[in-house]
């Protein structure tokens, strides 16, 4: 009898252990499945990052840069004074933004050509050059830039500067203790003050319409096989012109030397005079 209850106590003791166990071990699991629930997920990349440029704030470099574009078009030749007066047209109406033509020279002949030069605001550049190479050969095409960030910088110290000076000696000449000879000193320095700052600002416009509006100068020429064409007419030209210059050439040289031919003559003739004479003697 003993025996049978320290069997059921030993057998209920490793029941209530596996018990135990089992609670234990699943209070060990459910934390750890709770937490790989409850794990949020990582934001996604963002699609502009700073390497690709996309959103990115541009560094400001500080420069204020005045464009200027040279273009060279070919085309037939008798559609250059055409397309240059087309091109003239559409800067004077304004067609492409406020535009002002500057220059413009044409020559005709075998080998016409003609040059435009005209400053335009930026947003038509492109449009101005595209109407003028329309359907033609854009052989050459350069753009540089000057910076006048300096330039503009110092102008407008020296603006400021001069502004003051002004202002301190108007505030000298409403002084009434001052003599004939200082006021009329007075008057002399704001005068010149007064005109190298009428010198500045027009300078200050200049650099600023330089910044806003850009230069550009057309040249249109003849296609290369006009080109070669109308140099082999020229020298078709040139014939006569060199023949007739080698000629007119040896025509001076004879009457250059034509002279000095009659004298060396008349030398032999009386050398030989002189021989036959002593000869007979």
């Amino acid at each position: 009898m003993d025996r049978n209850k320290i069997t059921g106590l030993v057998l209920a003791l490793m029941l209530a252990g596996g018990l135990l166990a089992g609670c234990g071990k699943n209070r060990s699991e459910s934390p750890a499945m709770d937490e790989a629930v409850q794990v949020p997920q990582m934001p996604e990349a963002s699609a502009a990052s700073p390497d690709s440029g996309g959103g990115a704030a541009q560094p400001d470099l500080g420069v204020l840069l005045a464009y200027e574009h040279q273009v060279r078009i070919r085309m037939p030749g008798e559609r250059i004074a055409a397309q240059a007066t087309a091109v003239q047209s559409a800067c004077n109406s304004g067609k492409f933004g406020a535009c002002a033509v500057l220059g413009m020279s044409q020559s005709g002949g075998d080998d016409p050509s003609a040059t435009l030069q005209v400053r335009i605001v930026p947003q038509g550049v492109d449009k101005l050059i595209a109407l003028a190479g329309q359907g033609q050969e854009i052989a050459e095409r350069g753009i540089q830039a000057e910076d006048l960030a300096t330039a503009v910088r110092d102008n407008g110290m020296r603006q400021d500067r001069l502004r003051k000076e002004h202002a301190r000696l108007l505030e000298f000449q409403d002084r009434k203790d001052l003599k004939i000879a200082d006021v009329m000193t007075l008057s002399s320095r704001i005068a010149e003050i007064e005109s190298q700052l009428q010198a500045a600002e027009q300078e200050a416009a200049q650099q600023q319409r330089r910044i806003s509006t850009q230069l550009v100068t057309l040249s249109f020429q003849t296609t290369r096989a006009q080109e070669n064409t109308s140099e082999v007419g020229e020298a078709f030209k040139d014939v006569g012109g060199i023949v007739t210059g080698t000629i007119a050439f040896l025509i001076r040289a004879f009457a250059a030397l034509l002279p000095v031919a009659l004298v060396l003559t008349v030398l032999v003739v009386v050398i030989r005079r002189i021989r036959r004479a002593r000869r007979k003697g």
